[in-house]
C-alpha cells in the first residue's frame, strides 16, 4: 500500500534553516522515496511501511543532533501526484 505524507520540521533553533535543509538532504538519501518540498512543507510518498520507517528514523536522528524541534504531518492513503499544482 502507498502513502503520501505531509511533514512540516520547526526546529527550537535561531538558525532555523540549517535543521530544515539537513532533514530535506536526509530524506533525500532514500532512493525508494519521491520528495517535494514547497515553502510551506514536504511532502513524501512511497510505499506505507518505507515511509513511516523513514520518517520513524529521520525524526530520531534530527531530535539527537538538533535538539528540541516540533514536527507536524498529514498522512494520507495513496500515492498522491506531488507535481499536481492548480
Amino acid at each position: 500500500m502507498k502513502l503520501t505524507a505531509e511533514i512540516s520540521m520547526y526546529p527550537f533553533n535561531e538558525n532555523y534553516l540549517d535543521p530544515i535543509q539537513w532533514f530535506i538532504g536526509r530524506v533525500d538519501s532514500y532512493s525508494n522515496i519521491h520528495r517535494v518540498t514547497n515553502a510551506m512543507a514536504t511532502q513524501v510518498t512511497g510505499e506505507y511501511a518505507d515511509v513511516m520507517s523513514m520518517l520513524a528514523i529521520e525524526m530520531q536522528a534530527a531530535h539527537a543532533k538538533w535538539g528540541k524541534a516540533v514536527f507536524v504531518c498529514k498522512f494520507i492513503g495513496g500515492e498522491l501526484d506531488l507535481s499536481h499544482s492548480e
